[in-house]
């Protein structure tokens, strides 16, 4: 299917994988599902009851990967879905999600995705997500993700989150519950500029024994713009985790690093740590020596610690 030059730019812009109509995919357009494609071991059903899909991976899934971008381009438009996800255990899979949006008018235009993951007894599941905003109109563009994770037995959730600029505003909730031996790998990264907003919410409840969560956001704040982080590690059993929030602040924007850790069991390990600073001078310095400039030397620091 042929798609406009404004869709088919935003589609590479949030998918790093490259959206592809063929396997497994579904493209949701201006609130409507556009197209689906399924496999021989993943099944995509629409629900009857909401907006929103049901994502079926069997056992036999390995190395396979699901497309489902979202792309909302008519201003004033405020589009909910709700996604699950059902994988089976010992199934291996990457899903790629993302929303662009691309507002030319006055009014805000809004997406809400909420997305919930049903990790069977040993399944891996690499979950990559990007958001991206652009438009010359006065219209917010506003990205409002909730992503719930359960995590049976030895189960493994890998989830890397980006939104690489253009959203005005956002409020991210994140859930995750791990049993025995199940592990949680999470890679956030944020930049926020002019007088955008972000809040980050993060609740991990380490319920079972071994389980292990690593936590890692990096986020740059230029302009006016107001950044929040609040990620909590409970844990609830024999458990490790590990929190690390590292931030650049640029200009006259503010940042909160709001880390907490709760453990309620004697065995229990859980360490955090938060950092906020400004770019050093010395590297701006060094580079400027290549012939960069202080702007793009700025820029290359900026590249390279999202990276």
């Amino acid at each position: 299917m042929k798609l406009d030059a404004v869709t088919d730019e935003i589609l590479k812009k949030i998918d790093d994988y490259g959206f592809k109509q063929e396997g497994a995919y579904n493209l949701r357009y201006n609130g409507q599902a556009l197209c689906h494609g399924d496999t021989e071991h993943i099944k995509i059903r629409r629900k009857t009851d909401k907006k929103g899909i049901d994502v079926y991976i069997s056992k036999e899934t390995q190395g396979e990967e699901v497309h489902i971008p979202v792309v909302v381009n008519a201003s004033g438009m405020t589009d909910i879905v709700y996604n699950d996800f059902y994988i089976e255990g010992g199934a291996n899979v990457t899903i790629v999600a993302g929303c662009g949006i691309h507002n030319a008018g006055c009014d805000a235009a809004r997406h809400d995705g909420i997305h919930a993951f049903h990790v069977g007894k040993g399944a891996t599941v690499t979950y990559a997500e990007k958001h991206y905003g652009e438009g010359e109109g006065t219209g917010e563009k506003i990205l409002n993700p909730v992503t719930q994770i359960y995590l049976e037995e030895d189960a493994v959730f890998n989830l890397d989150s980006a939104q690489i600029g253009g959203v005005d505003s956002t409020v991210r909730k994140t859930e995750v519950t791990l049993a025995e031996n199940a592990k949680l790998n999470v890679m956030e990264k944020l930049m926020t500029h002019d007088k955008q907003t972000a809040v980050s919410d993060m609740t991990v409840e380490l319920n079972g024994a071994g389980s292990t969560a690593r936590i890692i956001s990096r986020s740059v704040a230029k302009g006016t713009s107001v950044q929040t982080f609040h990620p909590i590690a409970v844990g609830n059993a024999l458990c490790h985790a590990h929190v690390q929030c590292d931030s650049i602040i640029m200009d006259q924007a503010q940042i909160s690093s709001i880390p907490e850790i709760n453990a309620r069991n004697i065995d229990a390990q859980i360490i955090h740590e938060a950092a906020i600073g400004r770019i050093n001078n010395d590297q701006i310095l060094k580079l400027r020596t290549f012939g960069l400039t202080e702007e793009e030397a700025e820029a290359v620091i900026i590249e390279d610690f999202l990276a």
